[in-house]
């Protein structure tokens, strides 16, 4: 009789690896420092200064085009921070370097200076930059090729992330709107400590995924470092980048909840609850709520499509979840509708186009990173990584911009317009996806063997 002792690395809990419940918990306090900062940074920026919890007194085009900028270059860093760790640190260690830099950048705006402002939001798109692609390829990195699982375990993460985003928007929001906008600020650097924390404590179930290639003692590990692309490789690569522009367009749409939906929500929608005034941030929380109490069903879904031979790829999930997302905005087309006709707009039209974007973003974004650790050249993992979310950076530029014209084309032509886009190209792509498929080699079919 013989006994395997199975290593931390090796140990697994509810059919995924322990690891990916670090990771699973690392990202949640990240996200929750950063969405909890994006709740209130457009509302901070656009409150008055004479009144007792001031803010910068900016106009509203003048918030959204920050806005717009800063969460581009958040996501643009991703590219510098993939390079850093596909030829320097590694990934691991470059997830660590993020997260300090984070926990300063979120300590730092709890300061009431412009200088400590500014710094605070420098330091906080470096440190995502450096964080975010590193962290999503680890997870990939548990998986070996073929496993089915790998879908699932990006699922769980990406409930994770949203998990933190949900608590944040309702905790570092009240803080904020309530108490004062520095003291959440200050709060979204003690969750990302936290973060940190049980990441470093969580190093022994990590072991074998991260690591920086060129340390490694496999010398076939090493050499693919210099080994020049194949031509399927080649074509993986193809594909991915063709499989970014829908990231921009849903991104693009996406993140109009930060901006101006946010502002829409402040000063245009009807808040009283039973008496009681909802603070507007709280409606950041629809998102993330959905994403938790949804996001095993939405993966359900298409586990069992996949089962009864149904199509199921990824390219196909993320052209619906960009239909899907984008008919959400109808909803806010309704809102305006019914704005302009009464005065006022009702709270439920914000609650279906959040559960129509959820919906979508499920189809779409945890899909998306598990797609690129399955085509990405290994020795690009993280690099590849990085374009996804300087993508989506390309993406939330993109939300500013349409933010900013709202202000004079009218918040109904933008929301319609929109969904219309949106509804649009998802429909041109769904008809060059077979072709676009061609291209990946096969790579998910190995799944459909394994499992």
């Amino acid at each position: 009789m013989s006994i395997t002792t199975l290593q931390p690395h090796q140990k697994e809990i509810f059919g995924h690896p322990i690891g990916l419940f670090v990771l699973f918990f690392t990202e949640m306090w990240e996200r929750f420092s950063y969405y909890g900062m994006r709740a209130i940074l457009v509302l901070y920026l656009v409150s008055q200064t004479d009144i007792v919890n001031a803010g910068l007194g900016w106009t509203n085009q003048e918030a959204l085009a920050l806005y717009g900028w800063y969460t581009m270059m958040v996501y643009v860093m991703s590219i510098p921070g993939g390079i850093i760790a596909d030829k320097l640190l590694g990934q691991k260690k470059s997830v660590l370097v993020g997260g300090i830099l984070l926990l300063f950048g979120h300590s730092i705006l709890a300061v009431e200076a412009m200088w400590a402002f500014y710094t605070g939001l420098v330091l906080i798109v470096c440190g995502v930059g450096m964080l975010k692609p590193n962290i999503s390829t680890m997870v990939g990195g548990l998986y070996k090729k073929g496993d089915i699982r790998r879908d699932k375990g990006f699922t769980i993460f990406y409930i994770g992330i949203n998990v933190g985003a949900f608590l944040s928007s309702l905790i570092v929001g009240y803080v904020g709107e309530v108490y004062g906008w520095h003291y959440g600020f200050g709060l979204a650097g003690i969750g990302m400590f936290l973060g940190i924390l049980q990441y470093v404590l969580g190093q022994k179930y990590l072991k074998e995924v991260g690591n920086f290639l060129g340390d490694s003692q496999n010398k076939q590990e090493k050499a693919l470092l210099k080994k020049p692309l194949t031509k399927i490789e080649k074509d993986r690569v193809l594909v991915l980048m063709i499989s970014f522009l829908l990231v921009i367009v849903f991104w693009g749409a996406f993140e109009q909840a930060g901006g101006l939906m946010n502002i829409f929500t402040m000063e245009k929608t009807d808040r009283m609850l039973m008496g009681w005034l909802i603070p507007a941030s709280w409606f950041q929380s629809l998102n993330a709520m959905f994403i938790i109490f949804l996001g095993t069903t939405v993966a359900t879904y298409w586990a069992n499509r996949k089962l009864k031979g149904k199509v199921s790829t990824s390219l196909y999930k993320m052209i619906i979840g960009l239909i899907i997302m984008g008919t959400g905005f109808f909803f806010m087309t309704g809102a305006t509708a019914q704005l302009e006709s009464t005065g006022t707009s009702a709270m439920y039209w914000l609650v279906l186009a959040y559960l129509f974007h959820t919906i979508g973003e499920l189809c779409l974004s945890p899909v998306a990173l598990s797609f690129i650790t399955k085509l990405a050249p290994v020795k690009y993992a993280s690099i590849m990584m990085g374009v996804y979310f300087a993508m989506t950076g390309f993406g939330s530029k993109l939300a500013g911009l349409l933010g900013e014209w709202s202000e004079s084309l009218g918040a109904f032509a933008i929301f319609t317009g929109i969904a219309v886009f949106c509804v649009i190209f998802g429909l041109l792509m769904l008809m060059i996806r077979k072709k676009l498929e061609v291209l990946t080699h096969g790579v998910e079919d190995e799944e459909i063997e394994m499992h």
